[in-house]
């Protein structure tokens, strides 16, 4: 029995034979131990090598959920539209009404500075509307000089009117007190009441706009006789009153 069990000891190349098989066998066992335990991967990897999980896009979604994702945010819109138009408007509106405002207040400057410079000129064109009616100059040298300040006060006439400004005529018209300024009344027997019988100073208007209120005398229409009507001051009497 001993020379059966010894009988290849002696031989090198088959105890190296039994040395490899027994190498190869402990190098793999690791391997299928492990492939016993590993569980299938359902995702396919990616670029890197690991799994990645699958997103649903936007055309696998139920459409009647997309849909009424999509009416949603088409209404949201819209109000984000309306909201954003009524803004506008209203500022559009607002920016309107100031460049409105600020045009009337210019204008409103503008004329307020041309009537206190006119109301300062006027008085010398009185001036020479007096020196026109009460001056009747004879001599040759007079009338030279009565010529050229007409030409003047003509010339000043001129500006004015070029400016807008016109002359009242008042004598005869209703009294009106945003045009008038009644500064006497006396009775009248050729005007009604409340009629301009003379002017005493004339006023003047800017493009329809008041520049100077004209000083006038008012009627107070045929008073009784032998009173004095109103408590006013009494008046001339009639021309044949006089006569008796």
């Amino acid at each position: 029995m001993s020379g059966d069990t010894f009988a290849g000891s002696g031989d090198p190349q088959a105890l190296d034979q039994v040395a490899g098989q027994d190498d190869a066998a402990a190098d793999t066992a690791p391997l299928e131990a492990a492939a016993e335990h590993t569980q299938p991967i359902d995702a396919p990897p990616d670029a890197s090598g690991f799994a990645t999980e699958q997103v649903a896009t936007p055309e696998q979604q139920d459409p009647a959920a997309r849909a009424a994702q999509l009416e949603q945010e088409l209404a949201a819109l819209k109000d984000q539209h309306e909201n954003l138009n009524s803004q506008y408007m209203r500022l559009a509106a607002d920016f309107d009404n100031f460049r409105k405002r600020q045009s009337r207040d210019l204008e409103d400057q503008r004329l307020q500075i041309t009537c206190t410079t006119l109301s300062e000129i006027l008085p010398v064109v009185d001036n020479f509307d007096r020196a026109r009616q009460q001056l009747n100059p004879q001599h040759e040298e007079a009338q030279t000089l009565h010529r050229s300040y007409q030409g003047l006060y003509k010339q000043l006439v001129e500006v004015f009117k070029q400016l807008g400004v016109s002359p009242m005529r008042v004598e005869g018209e209703p009294f009106d007190p945003t045009l008038h300024e009644a500064v006497m009344r006396e009775p009248s027997e050729q005007h009604p009441e409340d009629v301009v019988i003379e002017e005493l100073q004339r006023g003047y208007q800017l493009n329809g706009r008041v520049l100077r209120h004209a000083l006038v005398k008012v009627s107070m229409g045929p008073g009784p006789a032998g009173s004095s009507p109103m408590g006013a001051e009494p008046a001339e009497p009639p021309a044949q009153e006089q006569g008796g």
